[in-house]
């Protein structure tokens, strides 16, 4: 008899509960907002998208969040119109129900995230997650449903656009023929993978007026005859700072190296080991900082969609620069007119050296995450705990994006002209949009 009298006060509360709408205090929750951008990051760590792909991933996804909760806030700005091609998003209808801003984001996210990364579903599991969780705290069923069609709408229309962008196209482009010249690109060890996303330039930007804007510099010429060149002594550079890595040297480079998809050879046997690329990190910094700003759920969002825009232009201006000068890597350049045996401290990726894409988008997210949060905020990274690899303090945000580009020629993998003008770039970039982008409305 008493059990039965206690499962019937249980379900009263719960009842209760229900109709006292608990559910805002989980679908107001900045950090599950940034835990589903996690388990996005997470999809694509597991099926080895290239990072300007996985930029293309989360930029349309945060983006779709974006417009759900700007539709909902009078305090937060669409960005169509801002973004010159972005079409007007769908209105909220709330003649019929109430609609949860804040669960549409989520669901838009996911929705978008699924259908831009595969295998088929794999977020969808996640998405059921969601609305079971909104449920069993407590939403009304009219503005569940109402909720998840207007998050519909917005993921829709965002997928439809995202369509324009020339991915498509460059999937059937040529290949890179690779130059067999001095001072040019060829593949490198271990894997001696072909070139990465040679035709990347051709994706259609968010902010940038076209993949050349902002004049990059020259690199130094290469010449490897006289000891008392420029192109040497940088080369030199490189492998003298390989040679003698200090602990603390190595911990920045292993930190920021980044690599989704390292081949580890052992005699015989190779194996793959994967961690998040350079979006995947920096998106990871984003709700780290997020958190320690003590972010609301809107201001999350919207620091989630600027760096991904961030992100997402600084590799095809980065990428147009790499296939334009085409430039060797240290790791070839030593290895033939210096040291057969000498290999670089992180495993070198597969596309030319100039410029580096880890300074040139790190500079740029740096720069509106800064806009975002100021120039004051510090906190601990704990990104890469889960690979194994000790936290890094961030004294602010372009402390962080000079250390990843510093971390490249202490990784053996950039000369030291890379990072620098790589930086160059990703500040002008990250300038730009956020004197472009305005999100907030006052």
């Amino acid at each position: 008899m008493k059990q039965i009298v206690l499962t019937a006060v249980i379900a009263v509360f719960l009842i209760a509960c229900k109709q006292k709408g608990d559910y805002k205090a989980y679908t107001n929750d900045p950090l599950l907002y940034s835990k589903t951008v996690k388990k996005l990051n997470n999809v694509v760590l597991e099926n080895n998208f290239p990072p300007m792909i996985a930029a293309r991933n989360y930029v349309y996804a945060n983006i779709a969040a974006y417009e759900c909760i700007a539709a909902g806030d009078k305090n937060y700005r669409s960005m169509s119109g801002q973004i010159k091609h972005m079409p007007a998003m769908p209105k909220p209808d709330t003649t019929k129900a109430p609609i949860d801003f804040s669960l549409a984001a989520l669901f838009a996210l996911t929705k978008v995230g699924n259908a831009v990364t595969f295998p088929e579903g794999s977020m969808m599991e996640y998405y059921n997650e969601l609305k079971h969780n909104a449920d069993s705290a407590g939403m009304p069923s009219d503005m569940l449903e109402n909720t998840i069609a207007f998050s519909d709408s917005i993921a829709a229309a965002v997928l439809r656009w995202s369509k324009g962008d020339n991915y498509a196209k460059t999937r059937g482009a040529e290949k890179f023929t690779v130059r067999e010249e001095n001072g040019r690109w060829v593949p490198t060890p271990p894997m001696y993978a072909t070139a990465v996303e040679p035709h990347w330039s051709k994706i259609r930007p968010m902010v940038l007026d076209s993949s050349s804007q902002f004049e990059i510099p020259r690199p130094p010429v290469f010449d490897v005859a006289n000891n008392n060149s420029v192109y040497y002594k940088y080369m030199m550079e490189v492998k003298n700072v390989g040679d003698s890595l200090t602990e603390e040297q190595k911990h920045i480079a292993d930190f920021w190296d980044d690599n989704p998809f390292k081949m580890n050879v052992s005699g015989h046997v190779m194996f793959a080991t994967k961690k998040f690329s350079p979006p995947g990190h920096w998106l990871n910094i984003v709700g780290i900082a997020a958190k320690a700003a003590k972010a609301d759920f809107n201001s999350t969002v919207g620091a989630y969609a600027l760096t991904s825009i961030a992100f997402f232009d600084a590799f095809i201006r980065g990428w147009e620069e790499k296939y334009k000068s085409n430039y060797v890597r240290p790791e070839t350049a030593i290895n033939k007119y210096v040291s057969q045996e000498w290999r670089p401290y992180i495993q070198t990726p597969p596309f030319p050296s100039y410029v580096s894409g880890h300074a040139t988008n790190s500079a740029a997210a740096a720069e509106t995450m800064t806009s975002w949060f100021g120039d004051q905020l510090s906190f601990t990274d704990t990104s890469l705990l889960e690979f194994g690899i000790a936290n890094r303090e961030v004294k602010s945000f372009r402390a962080a994006a000079a250390e990843a580009a510093m971390s490249r020629l202490y990784g053996g993998i950039h000369y030291r002209f890379d990072n620098d003008e790589g930086l160059k770039a990703g500040r002008q970039i990250g300038e730009l949009i956020v004197q472009r982008i305005k999100l907030r409305a006052n």
